[in-house]
């Protein structure tokens, strides 16, 4: 089969105006970014808000391999299912980060023959909008050091400064830095660092806001430190709120492409799931919800991770209710929670399956804690053998859930019919009961604990001294009703990415905290987890060219 960029490149686009016509979008709506990409009207938008919603589809997955599950894959291939099958539908993705792209997982617009298309585009720098948000959480930060250099007039304890740096790119290097340095026309010395653009609170922010006038209420109340009485300063004081909103405005509008089958599909902000809350923005799901009938959706890493945020950050700002949700299984990170070693993935192991199915069960279980119902979606490899596949439907029979075989990556949208007409019916049938996992009044502390107890099974909260005096601080200066976004490595139900399949008892360790005041949410940092990514020995990076014809090789 040829490779994801080549299956793209050969494929028929539709004018995008056919595309919106679809979801009844006027072609005045349209705001073109080239002929197969555009952004939808701000104003456009504002007149769907008293259409009824239809009905959401979160797409999930067990923990993952180092190089996924095909989760984004599975997301598209449904959407084109339901579409197959009659239904008004529209999916919901995530933009790309370069990070990704140029390290080792590679792309986010799905794979094979079920993708979001142009590829190469919506993979690099699509139309801008990451490019904006770097821009503009910069320039905050470009503010802030620079009222500290002339005079300091809202008295900044410059060794309290809560503010990175970012860039869309994995570079380990820019961790821990010092800035300021070259004497005081350069500023004042201070220890600083760099985070990735997609664990931007800007980024959150944006995913998060329902209009521009709340999307510059909420970049105001970013924390950017705290005064020697450790009082908490704000952007807004810093009088950056307006500059920053301008340059998120156009980035605020959500874009509009089509699969390889020509379903719509918006792709709009990008936070990742392990360091930050992982979904697609707000704005884009809401208008989808009220253009279509069923919505497709997705939420990074594993369902202890993305699902979490989704279910208790997204859903509870944006007041949104699932109808269903689908939890994607592969056999090969069975294989791998089952202690089978990377390079023996591709070896039939039913026993390594068997055991594997544990963290399926885990995932099954902390699901139904939502009171949303799911189907179990087998995304189907080439190595997977029948009696490997007979032995995951086996297990999702014996726990009352149905596992159905996927085979879009080869087939398309005809290979998740199945699939489609089995998550419709789930939709349709009024089974959700959604509620989030804590009560906004709980403190912070217990909101950490309860998401570590019954979504990770640990035994025991580690909350650094100095953390856990931040949020009793946090608490009483009134953000005590904010949910909580956790940190955690994508590979265990622990903090330790080795502790593989559903362990239980362990100690989870929060070694940091961060207040996200504008975006709303606190954030928790376990265990060893990095808000900026290094590369890997052998970075996609290496493999990624222009041919003589112009067109670009090697971006997977």
């Amino acid at each position: 089969m040829a490779s994801d960029i080549e299956i793209a490149r050969a494929a028929t686009l539709k004018p995008l105006p056919e595309i919106a016509a679809a979801l009844d979008i006027p072609a005045d709506a349209l705001e073109p970014y080239g002929k197969t990409k555009a952004k939808l009207s701000g104003d456009y938008i504002a007149t769907l808000k008293d259409r009824p919603r239809g009905k959401l589809i979160l797409v999930t997955a067990i923990s993952p391999t180092p190089a996924g599950e095909g989760k984004t894959t599975t997301t598209v291939g449904l959407g084109d299912g339901l579409a197959r099958i009659g239904r008004k539908v529209a999916i919901c993705l995530r933009e790309p980060s370069l990070g990704p792209c140029f390290g080792m997982k590679g792309g986010a617009a799905g794979g094979g023959r079920a993708q979001a298309v142009p590829m190469d585009d919506i993979n690099l720098h699509f139309t801008g909008d990451f490019h904006a948000i770097t821009a503009a959480h910069n320039l905050l930060a470009a503010m802030l050091d620079n009222h500290i250099h002339w005079g300091n007039e809202l008295r900044i304890d410059t060794r309290r400064i809560a503010l990175r740096r970012v860039l869309d790119v994995n570079d380990r290097a820019l961790r821990a830095v010092v800035t300021g340095l070259g004497g005081p026309a350069n500023g004042t010395p201070r220890e600083a660092g760099f985070d990735i653009t997609v664990a931007s609170e800007v980024m959150a922010i944006l995913c998060l806001a329902s209009d521009l006038e709340d999307l510059q209420r909420r970049l105001g109340n970013i924390v950017v430190g705290e005064r020697v009485d450790r009082s908490l300063v704000t952007a807004r004081e810093l009088g950056a709120d307006g500059a920053m909103t301008v340059l998120l405005k156009d980035a605020f509008q959500p874009n509009l492409v089509q699969t390889l089958e020509h379903t719509p599909t918006f792709i709009h902000g990008g936070p990742f799931a392990n360091i930050a809350h992982g979904c697609n923005s707000l704005v884009a799901t809401d208008t989808a919800l009220r253009l279509a009938d069923y919505v497709v959706t997705e939420a990074g890493f594993g369902a202890d991770l993305g699902a979490e945020k989704f279910f208790d950050i997204k859903c509870r700002k944006g007041g949104l209710s699932p109808s269903a949700a689908v939890l994607v299984a592969t056999v090969r990170a069975l294989k791998m929670n089952g202690g089978v070693e990377k390079g023996d993935l591709g070896v039939e192991n039913v026993a390594a399956v068997e055991r594997g199915c544990a963290n399926l069960g885990r995932h099954i279980d902390n699901l139904k804690q939502f009171g949303v119902p799911l189907v179990v979606a087998i995304n189907h490899f080439t190595a997977d053998t029948e009696a490997e596949l007979a032995a995951v439907k086996a297990f999702c029979a014996e726990r009352g859930v149905e596992a159905v075989l996927a085979t879009h990556w080869a087939d398309g949208g005809a290979g998740t019919e199945a699939l489609a007409r089995s998550v419709a019916a789930l939709a349709d049938s009024g089974e959700a009961d959604f509620a989030p996992l804590y009560d906004d009044d709980l403190t912070l502390v217990e909101k950490i604990e309860t998401v570590a107890r019954k979504i990770y099974r640990a035994g025991e909260v580690d909350i650094d001294k100095a953390a856990r005096a931040q949020l009793e601080r946090w608490q009483e200066a009134g953000h005590d009703r904010l949910p909580v976004c956790m940190a955690k490595t994508q590979y265990s139900f622990s903090s330790d990415p080795d502790q593989l399949g559903a362990p239980e008892g362990h100690v989870l360790k929060v070694r940091e905290v961060r207040l996200s005041a504008g975006a709303g949410f606190v954030v928790a940092i376990c265990g060893s987890i990095m808000t900026m990514p290094g590369l890997p020995r052998h970075p996609a990076a290496l493999d990624i060219r222009l041919n003589e014809d112009g067109e670009i090789e090697g971006l997977f």
